[in-house]
């Protein structure tokens, strides 16, 4: 007989508890149980014996800071979709005496809400926003093991593997990206045991699903974005063309047969590159996206050129030149700082000399990474990395205000103080 959950849900907590604990209890002992596991609970203590969990010592690796945690959580599709997930399982949570809980793909828990009383047994399980998840760390759990067997999992009591969770009742889902099928995290619903019900993961599926309905919606979205800044560059094209997303998702073509995607090479680049499905090809950056001209005569180059536009006040400009035209991006001032910093200083800066340029503080170079990722998904092809930098065969003109006390007006940033000033640091152009 394996255990069924219709079965232990429709008896009372100590009975279930009791049962599954005899069943776990058996299984750490290589003995017959009362009953077998269920097949993923089985899978999951498997791996934990394998891996030297304790099934009695609540193993935790370090927190993240709330600085870590911040930039996790700008840089997780997750945020995109979190009003879905609240509007399909907030409403439910008071009077189920649940929390919801979400995930990053590491097992990370990057948001939580729900009950104020179940937060704070959350809080002393150490189930808080910044905590490990993982199944490697903590055991069976509705977060980790979900991720490993990427398929959406309850677990009951005594089925966590570790005994300090057995008061509780979890079922989480994956939540994939529908442009490629990455795993990007896991909406859980966690409660005591008192509240385990069947329905409950059905119920997490469903908004899970509900979410990743969300993210293709927001896909097609960009892609009709990048559909309207490629229609003037393809329609000056004298050859093949097509332009693409990241993942390589078609948004339009000239001269060749539509197909939905094209596989990217990894460490896909600007200039010449080689696309299986394609042949050899000439890669442009463009917003959110790429255009590859396809070299027929054995020719053609990517040289491209950047125009930072910062002389008039609050209206600041990146415009990227290629071989097929050109597209302009507005800024935002701290993505103007950012460029301007860097359009400054040719050998490029590491993240804690932008840091200091920034905030006169050399250890927040966290916001740093976090901001100059978010630049990047724009200017990823012109803008590298380690340190950064615009890219050397990037032809960088900044255009200044006439009177130099314009330059970012409202900028407090050390080093666009002293530009204002005519100071600069060792490695800025003077």
């Amino acid at each position: 007989m394996t255990v069924d959950v219709a079965r232990i849900s429709a008896m009372h907590p100590r009975e279930a508890t009791r049962l599954l604990k005899g069943v776990r209890a058996a299984a750490l002992a290589g003995d017959r149980p009362p009953a077998a596991p269920r097949p993923e609970i089985a899978e999951s203590w498997r791996r934990m014996l394998a891996g030297g969990v304790h099934p009695d010592r609540d193993a935790r690796s370090r927190m993240l800071s709330a600085a870590e945690t911040e930039e996790r959580r700008h840089d997780s599709p997750l945020r995109e979709v979190l009003p879905v997930l609240r509007e399909g399982l907030l409403p439910a949570l008071d009077g189920a005496l649940h929390i919801m809980v979400v995930a990053d793909s590491d097992g990370r828990l990057l948001w939580r809400e729900g009950h104020s009383s179940i937060l704070r047994k959350a809080d002393r399980l150490g189930f808080g926003v910044g905590a490990d998840w993982d199944e490697a760390v903590v055991g069976t759990n509705g977060v980790g093991t979900a991720l490993v067997a990427r398929r959406p999992v309850q677990v009951f009591s005594a089925e966590h593997f570790v005994s300090s969770h057995h008061d509780w009742t979890c079922a989480g889902a994956p939540v994939r990206d529908p442009r490629d099928g990455r795993l990007l995290g896991v909406v859980d619903v966690s409660g005591p045991l008192a509240t385990m019900h069947p329905a409950t993961l059905a119920w997490v599926s469903s908004v899970a699903r509900l979410a990743e309905r969300e993210l293709r919606i927001r896909h097609l979205e960009s892609l009709e974005r990048l559909r309207t800044v490629a229609a003037p560059l393809l329609a000056r094209l004298s050859g093949h063309g097509v332009v693409v997303d990241p993942q390589g998702w078609t948004a339009a073509v000239t001269g060749l047969a539509p197909v939905d995607r094209i596989p990217l090479p990894k460490g896909f680049a600007p200039g010449r590159v080689w696309v299986p499905q394609l042949g050899e090809c000439v890669a442009e950056p463009l917003p959110g996206g790429w255009l590859l001209r396809i070299v027929q005569d054995g020719t053609g180059t990517a040289a491209t050129r950047v125009v930072l536009d910062l002389s008039r006040s609050g209206s600041w400009s990146a415009t990227v030149y290629g071989s097929s035209g050109s597209w302009s991006q507005e800024l935002s001032p701290r993505h103007a700082e950012l460029l301007f910093l860097l359009a400054e200083s040719p050998r490029g800066r590491s993240a804690a000399e932008l840091s200091a340029d920034l905030f006169g503080d050399p250890a927040r170079t966290v916001t740093v990474r976090a901001e100059l990722s978010r630049v990047r998904r724009h200017f990823g092809g012109v803008l590298t990395h380690r340190p950064y930098r615009f890219a050397e065969d990037v032809e960088v003109e900044l255009i200044r205000p006439e009177d130099p006390a314009a330059l970012l007006p409202h900028s407090t940033a050390p080093a666009v103080v002293r530009a204002r000033l005519g100071r600069s640091e060792p490695g800025m152009v003077p």
